[in-house]
């Protein structure tokens, strides 16, 4: 054999040599790769959520009413298979019928005091916590055409006012409001929520209004809102619970938990509710 044909042989040994470990290289890479990927695929499954279904019944404050009926649409869109069912109404009814028996799985009051008659009954699973604020406000007629500018103004004489009643949270921090401007005011009429108020002023039965600055603005142009500096004395927290008899804890937890959610406090925020 010719020295010429020895180096190619041993060239192409070499690279067969080569060849060959370039593929068991392969070879490992590929199981590592695989084995990787199956432990990041059960570690993904292992840590998803169990999937929501079910209904559940929330009562909620009737200043509460489009907010939350946003959030429960978007709630049921996120999953389906839910079903999210509201009673609105003044917190003091709702924590009554709560109380007495009514089926719910989550409460959200307009006061810390209203939620308190559900808890001191222990009726409560989880502490309740404040989700949002809101403040007072007054409605008159569009335009204002009795040019109420604050809140002494609401007690001239031949104006109709209308008031929450005072066992309600809204009626409440009118209350305290008027107590601490020094003001007495005979409404013509305590309404059962701020709902009820609000809608005296809209269908023109009375001349103005203290309500939420949330429920002016869901008005619109019904009705025209006028600040007063005491409100700020007189700004309601709203908190959330979860009930301890609740059919669907689990559901229900997670719509507490898209009210508290970015997602939630920005549709809050828009409808003027305050940060908590």
């Amino acid at each position: 054999m010719t020295r010429s044909a020895r180096r190619t042989r041993r060239a192409l040994q070499a690279a067969g040599a080569g060849a060959a470990a370039l593929l068991a290289l392969s070879a490992c890479s590929s199981s590592d790769s695989d084995s990787g990927s199956t432990t990041s695929g059960s570690s993904a499954s292992s840590s998803s959520s169990p999937k929501l279904s079910g209904d559940v019944t929330v009562f909620a404050a009737a200043s509460l009413q489009e907010s939350f009926t946003t959030l429960g649409k978007e709630f049921e869109k996120a999953h389906p298979g839910t079903k999210v069912t509201f009673s609105f109404g003044g917190s003091d009814s709702l924590a009554a019928g709560i109380t007495g028996g009514a089926p719910a799985d989550v409460f959200a009051s307009a006061s810390p005091k209203t939620m308190a008659i559900v808890t001191d009954k222990k009726d409560n699973a989880t502490v309740p916590a404040t989700f949002v604020r809101n403040q007072l406000e007054i409605a008159t007629l569009p335009g204002n055409p009795d040019k109420v500018s604050s809140l002494k103004d609401l007690t001239r004489s031949g104006l109709k006012v209308v008031l929450c009643d005072k066992t309600v949270p809204c009626g409440a921090a009118a209350q305290k409001a008027l107590d601490a401007s020094k003001l007495k005011l005979t409404p013509v009429s305590y309404e059962e929520d701020v709902k009820s108020a609000l809608n005296k002023v809209v269908l023109k039965e009375a001349d103005a209004a203290v309500v939420y600055k949330t429920d002016v603005k869901t008005a619109g142009s019904k009705v025209e809102g006028v600040d007063f500096p005491e409100s700020a004395d007189a700004i309601n927290d709203y908190p959330i619970t979860l009930l301890k008899d609740s059919k669907n804890p689990e559901t229900a937890k997670a719509f507490i938990a898209l009210v508290q959610s970015a997602e939630g406090q920005k549709v809050l925020s828009e409808a003027g509710f305050l940060k908590p």
